[in-house]
């Protein structure tokens, strides 16, 4: 065995009668300038007379997970992928590529360029760049159709989601699975071929024939479920060309795609989401990490929460002083772990390892052991307090004791606890197990130590953990009550729900505002609603929703609310909300006005955009980036929008500066207008 060693993160060894090109570029071996010129300068250096082929891998987790977001930044230099594939290919020799842990986009093309795959067990394969705003820029949208076939390359390249290797296997994309990732199994597997590997260049296959209606419908499906994601439909576009194009011009499409795409907008705002997420409590770490979670609480936020610590390998303890709220709440986390069974998402020795590490108790004696303890219990002050206040004397003295309120004041549900050192907020977003979301609220008596358990902890759980101080709403619930209080007063102007719902479904949101409100039940908003009857005049206020839930319309739960459910359960126009709304206007004397769907969203992102600039001039939360965090992980804003903080960073201050007048002179009384200086990086 010889070994070559220069400044490039690629090594080639020769291994018995193969050349081995290793790809070392922790952690998981991205596609960069030095990675790309230490392929090509690997394969130059290989003795094609002395070896009967290449073997391409990676060190560590992976072959390659993609490339370095960094370098999309700025533009291309030479080697390009597409180069780096071209030369894979068009090498004299066979190249066998190891596939494994995440093998995506950049990395699953290298692996399309070779002539022969071969899967570690548990790998999973993807081309995934529409979410971060392009399209395979490498050959990956005309080799992969070669390999799979139209519709099974229409959706991985589309959705961007990933398969696993034993559906790559099923599909033709991997020719083979090994059990483990080691050279000497793979030099043996290939030495025991009936036929030896030869070179096999998808370039010059032929695209499978396909059912051009079917192409057609599952990319209507996958495009509805893009909410608008241009590179989606940049991506559908493109494969919908493939088939009548040659290899080269299909590549040559692609790569003018790629290009067009880098740069704009909406590929920069997902980079930006991409960059600020992964920077959430990069730097926090505890000595003391917990390990025994307890949840009061058996509701469904309750089960959720369960749900999330047992499937992240924690040791949950769950208490519900009701018996058959306790029953009901078993039986509901059993069901989704069932479900992420049948579904694929967890292993049978998975689940009866969760249900292993869960007990449950009508005693709260249960959590005398446990590091954390979070309450999901009824949005009552009383309640919560009279709790914490039984609690704190059954817990360890320095067992985190946390609130999942969303509104409530959380100094007052914690103001006779005694170590105030411990508590603090942790709101999550339902269903809890799902939600990415987790909103970390640190009073002034939370120890930096308590915080940092705690988002090392969220960590654990899968979260987007932001940090938020104690007030009204937090982060998000303050933005969507300032978003829907806009969609209100729309609504009063002239437009109707359907309008108003339809023109921000098609901005990109994953819902309209009425039909969210139609889901939760209109009578949550409306009893809080009735807690602020004394200063409410103080301010422009739409009675609209009251006059709603007084004639029984609370949504779904009574087949009516601002639409009419029927049988199907599906949101529909509903003649009452058009008469109520017509004679409410003419109560009020207010001329209904015609808006156009822009004109709506631009006053629903203004409203966003201002809250903004409230949330930053109070501190309520740490950084602007985490309320874009906060909108497009918990409240449906569309990614590549990047949030209103990255919209108004990228406005014309002229602009901006017109959409805030222009917001303060429609609002009318009690509009506060925010600072615009507060946006600056």
């Amino acid at each position: 065995m010889t070994q070559l060693i220069d400044q490039y993160p690629v090594s080639l060894q020769i291994v018995q009668n193969f050349a081995v090109v290793t790809i070392n570029n922790p952690p998981v071996n991205a596609s960069t300038d030095a990675v790309r010129k230490g392929i090509l300068a690997r394969l130059a250096q290989v003795n094609v007379d002395a070896v009967d082929g290449v073997i391409l891998q990676g060190e560590g987790r992976c072959l390659m997970a993609g490339a370095d977001l960094n370098e999309l930044e700025n533009e291309p230099t030479e080697p390009t992928l597409p180069q780096v594939t071209q030369a894979i290919e068009q090498f004299p020799l066979p190249v066998v590529a190891i596939v494994k842990g995440f093998t995506l986009g950049g990395g699953l093309e290298l692996a399309l360029a070779s002539d022969y795959r071969i899967a570690v067990k548990g790998a999973k394969l993807g081309l995934p760049e529409v979410s971060v705003g392009i399209v395979p820029g490498a050959g990956g949208t005309q080799r992969l159709p070669r390999a799979i076939g139209m519709l099974h390359a229409l959706d991985m390249v589309v959705s961007g989601k990933p398969i696993s290797a034993e559906e790559a296997l099923n599909r033709g994309l991997i020719h083979t699975l090994i059990s483990q990732d080691s050279i000497d199994e793979v030099i043996q597997l290939l030495s025991a071929l009936e036929t030896p590997v030869s070179k096999q260049r998808l370039s010059e296959r032929n695209i499978p024939g396909y059912d051009h209606d079917d192409f057609a419908t599952q990319s209507k499906g996958l495009l509805k479920r893009s909410r608008g994601l241009p590179s989606a439909h940049a991506a559908a576009n493109l494969l919908a060309k493939t088939s009548s194009l040659s290899f080269a011009d299909g590549v040559a499409l692609e790569r003018e795609t790629f290009l067009k795409l880098r740069g704009s907008l909406p590929a920069q705002a997902l980079r930006y989401l991409f960059f600020v997420e992964n920077g959430l409590g990069k730097k926090t770490a505890t000595d003391s990490p917990i390990e025994r979670v307890g949840v009061i609480g058996a509701g469904t936020m309750g089960s959720g929460i369960c749900l999330n610590a047992l499937m992240s390998g924690y040791e949950v303890f769950l208490v519900e002083i009701n018996e058959q709220a306790l029953e009901a709440g078993k039986a509901r986390i059993l069901s989704e772990l069932d479900g992420a069974v049948k579904r694929g998402k967890l292993t049978e020795d998975k689940k009866a390892q969760c249900l292993n590490k869960l007990h449950t108790s009508s005693d709260l004696n249960l959590l005398k052991d446990v590091d954390l303890a979070v309450e999901a219990i009824i949005e009552s002050l009383d309640a919560k307090k009279s709790l914490f206040s039984n609690l704190a004397n059954i817990v360890r003295a320095d067992a985190l004791l946390a609130t999942n309120t969303s509104y409530l004041d959380v100094d007052e549900i914690f103001a006779d606890i005694q170590h105030p050192e411990r508590v603090l907020g942790l709101h999550f977003f339902s269903p809890a197990h799902i939600m990415s979301l987790l909103e970390v609220v640190k009073i002034a008596s939370t120890s930096q130590e308590t915080f940092n358990k705690a988002m090392v902890f969220a960590k654990k759980l899968g979260k987007k953990a932001i940090t938020t101080k104690n007030a009204w709403g937090f982060v998000g619930n303050r933005l969507y009550a300032a978003y829907r209080r806009q969609c209100e007063f729309l609504m009063e102007e002239g437009a109707s729900p359907e309008q108003i719902d339809q023109a921000i479904e098609s901005y990109g949101f994953a819902m309209g505002v009425f039909k969210v409100a139609d889901m939760s039940g209109l009578d949550i908003a409306w009893r809080m609603r009735e807690q602020t009857k004394d200063t409410r005049h103080l301010s422009r206020y739409v009675e609209i929703p009251d006059r709603i839930c007084e004639a029984g319309r609370l949504g779904r739960k009574t087949g009516s609310g601002y639409y009419q459910y029927g049988d199907n359960g599906k949101p529909e126009s509903d003649t009452f909300i058009a008469e109520l709304l017509t004679a409410y206007r003419r109560e009020k004397g207010i001329v209904a006005k015609a808006f156009t769907d822009e004109e709506i969203q631009q006053r629903v992102i203004g409203s966003l955009i201002n809250e903004s600039l409230l949330l930053l001039e109070e501190q309520v939360c740490e950084t602007p980036e985490e309320i874009d965090i906060a909108l497009t992980n918990g409240y449906g804003f569309p990614r590549w929008k990047g949030g209103p903080v990255f919209i108004a960073r990228h406005m014309p201050t002229d602009e901006l500066a017109a959409l805030m007048a222009h917001l303060a002179d429609v609002n009318g009384k009690g509009h506060q207008a925010g600072k615009l200086q507060t946006l600056k990086k």
